[in-house]
């Protein structure tokens, strides 16, 4: 199946192609099909669920393509921090320029809320739901996944993106940013959630 995949983030988009083309399907993004990214897409990810903002963003670029869309909404929860930054976790330090200025940005004030924090105070996990519509109007289809770990007090690693270098994998044994791209798809929140789909397209 060809389908788009409906973001724009580098980092989701290796994932993305990286477990779904090994089953089969092609995979294309917004500005493969000529969709130039637009002021209206700041305001897809304005819910307060990862459900609502994937399907938000899955109706959008079905309606502009007419293509297969499949969309995601993922983010870091903090326990101590009563669940934060969770859906606002791109956004969270308001920081703007490129992908990794922002990342760069984001990570810096998750270790100043956890400053001083001990381990047993810093567990974290990773949730992501996907939202595929066949067509702009279809019922939707919705898978989700999530990886148990806890925030570092340093970053460990230089792979992944987002919150990865700082986000220690219990199953792993490591950080996300000291993983292999093979290693993370096996147990990663967006790993899982996409091997779910994976078996929903087979049927």
């Amino acid at each position: 199946m060809r389908l788009l995949f409906a973001s724009r983030s580098p980092g989701k988009q290796r994932e993305v192609k990286r477990v779904l083309e090994p089953a089969g399907h092609q995979v294309v993004f917004p500005d493969d099909v000529g969709v130039p990214e637009s002021s209206a897409e700041d305001a897809l990810e304005l819910a307060e669920s990862f459900e609502a903002n994937a399907r938000s963003k899955a109706e959008y670029f079905a309606r502009r393509t007419g293509l297969p869309t499949l969309a995601d909404d993922s983010g870091l929860e903090v326990l101590m921090l009563g669940g934060a930054p969770g859906v606002r976790s791109k956004r969270w330090a308001g920081a703007t320029g490129n992908a990794r200025q922002v990342d760069e940005a984001n990570n810096v004030e998750l270790l100043r809320r956890l400053l001083g924090a001990p381990e047993t105070k810093r567990s974290a996990r990773y949730r992501c739901v996907l939202v595929f519509l066949t067509t702009a109007t279809a019922a939707p289809i919705v898978v989700s996944g999530e990886t148990a770990g806890r925030i570092l007090t340093a970053p460990a690693g230089t792979g992944g993106f987002g919150y990865d270098p700082l986000f220690w994998s219990a199953e792993l044994g490591k950080s996300f940013g000291e993983a292999t791209a093979e290693e993370k798809d096996a147990v990663s929140h967006r790993g899982r959630a996409l091997a779910k789909l994976v078996e929903v397209l087979k049927g």
